[in-house]
């Protein structure tokens, strides 16, 4: 049997209780270790779940998946996830891989961002579609998202986004030398991402209408789940001055509140700290 097992956000005690049952149990326990990030480091994470982990960087989970479903069929073997497992689609394809090789599979879910970013008062059923923001290069700098999130504003809908993570990024020399060499980990940060935004808006050089502007409200969320986790909200002028501190952070960009969203968010503007 294949398990993938969500594992929560922000603490290792966060894993459900049938996921840490199976965790002890099973005959190999690979630990995904680049779509998102835990407090605690992986010897942590071992001494509660009593099993070595075995890490899983992109490259194994994209490209080497056949090594960790190995003998699968015969065996327990389990793929930690930090949040909900389909928080990112290489979860999905591994299990598609898995099921192609009649392999059993089973997902064991969790808490995630994508639920958990309720906490700042803005209803989950007032979201539109979620979007990602990439960090820009000096010669690659995509907006394709802020039609996602205009599309959602003339809705009313609020826009949740997930900020760039790049761990283990190989290095431009060890694509063309074929030699692994790997960048240093990045994480983005709100203001980053509404810099990024406001250049967009500043540069009149995307298509369609825009319901974005310097006013436009935002709320900025950092260690969500996290015991030191942070919530801000002012305008993406403001939140792009703000330091929200380590990572991991996301933001949403505010469609029509209702008045009990209105009345929750207030505790979080930046003019209220």
């Amino acid at each position: 049997m294949f398990y993938i097992i969500g594992v929560g956000l922000g603490n290792v005690k966060d894993i459900t209780v049938r996921g840490l049952e199976i965790v002890r149990s099973a005959k190999r326990v690979y630990l995904e270790s680049y779509t998102s990030i835990l407090p605690e480091n992986k010897l942590q994470l071992e001494e509660f779940y009593e099993r070595q982990l075995i890490e899983a960087d992109r490259e194994l989970v994209e490209q080497g998946a056949d090594e960790i479903l190995d003998k699968a069929n015969e065996d327990n073997v389990v793929l930690l996830v930090v949040g909900d497992p389909f928080g990112a689609t290489t979860h999905a394809d591994i299990l598609l891989r898995a099921r192609d090789l009649n392999i059993e599979t089973k997902v064991i879910h969790n808490a995630s961002i994508m639920n958990a970013i309720g906490c700042c008062g803005l209803q989950l059923y007032h979201f539109g579609e979620t979007v990602s923001i990439p960090f820009w290069t000096d010669i690659w700098k995509p907006s394709s998202f802020l039609k996602k999130i205009n599309q959602n504003k003339s809705n009313g809908l609020h826009t949740l986004c997930l900020l760039d993570i790049q761990v283990k990024e190989p290095t431009w020399e060890s694509i063309t030398k074929k030699k692994k060499e790997y960048q240093p980990s990045r994480f983005m940060e709100v203001r980053q991402a509404c810099s990024q935004l406001l250049q967009i808006i500043d540069s009149n050089e995307f298509d369609g209408e825009n319901y974005v502007t310097r006013e436009t409200l935002c709320v900025g969320a950092a260690r969500i789940g996290w015991p030191d986790q942070k919530i801000l909200a002012g305008t993406l002028a403001e939140m792009a001055n703000v330091d929200l501190g380590s990572p991991l952070h996301s933001m949403v960009i505010v469609g029509t509140l209702h008045p009990l969203e209105e009345q929750f968010l207030k505790q979080f503007y930046i003019e209220n700290k």
